[in-house]
């Protein structure tokens, strides 16, 4: 059984965007406490999109698509970054105050923000959206919820449209790598408020990518490609993949 639900990473997601919500969205050290200067923050968005965009476009499902879908949009670094590559961007998050930010920071008029505080996508309908977009947020979820979710991308993906998803799939072998490796979840969580001073834990979570491709093959999507990353400022290792819905209505 996890020993944590949606409702209390949500929570945690509300007190990092009142308290710090661009650095819980980007971590880097010398960030904390307001410290992201804004246009540096959406550089990072736009530089990470032209990677993803490069790869989908490498893999002949880019580089421009009519509606996307930003999941986890938190304060808009990619949804602003997508923007440049889209008719509409819908960023999607379960936090108030992370939109919040979004809005404050100026977004292309072809951005919109939608709260979502349920742990499934009901609030869109079937086939809505050609690329759903999601780094950095299914890592923090629960692995039931995750599977949900992942139902619901190829549910909301139009006939023949593309998921570019990341979850984390193991600790690396470094000194913080073994922490996670080694230390209940329950035990980290309270280092991360005690000793690192952290407004609200941050949650890691191993997602197999045999589990991913299961669970995606069931819903009626494949795994069309898939990226390594080590990513040596959080210490896991993850995996990012390229998904396609089927091209059957």
């Amino acid at each position: 059984m996890p020993d944590v639900s949606f409702d209390e990473v949500r929570r945690d997601w509300v007190r990092l965007g009142e308290q710090d919500p661009l650095w819980a969205v980007y971590v880097a050290a010398d960030k904390r406490g307001g410290r992201w200067e804004p246009s540096a923050f959406l550089a990072t968005g736009r530089a990470a999109v032209a990677d993803a965009v490069a790869w989908l476009s490498s893999l002949g499902v880019g580089p421009r698509w009519g509606r996307v879908l930003d999941f986890g949009c938190g304060a808009g670094r990619l949804t602003q970054a997508l923007a440049a590559h889209a008719d509409e961007v819908v960023g999607v998050d379960v936090s108030p105050p992370m939109l919040a930010a979004a809005r404050r920071l100026a977004p292309p008029e072809n951005c919109r923000f939608v709260l979502n505080e349920s742990s499934d996508l009901s609030v869109f309908e079937d086939g809505r959206f050609d690329l759903v977009y999601s780094e950095l947020v299914l890592q923090h979820l629960p692995p039931a919820v995750i599977e949900t979710y992942l139902r619901e991308f190829v549910r909301v993906l139009a006939p023949g449209g593309v998921a570019l998803l990341q979850c984390t799939t193991r600790p690396l072998w470094t000194a913080k790598g073994v922490v996670w490796r080694l230390v209940p979840g329950p035990l980290v969580r309270l280092g991360q408020r005690r000793l690192l001073g952290y407004p609200a834990p941050m949650r890691m979570t191993r997602f197999r990518p045999s589990r991913l491709a299961r669970v995606v093959r069931a819903a009626g999507g494949a795994v069309l490609a898939t990226a390594t990353v080590d990513d040596r400022s959080t210490h896991w290792r993850s995996t990012r993949y390229v998904i396609r819905a089927s091209s059957r209505s």
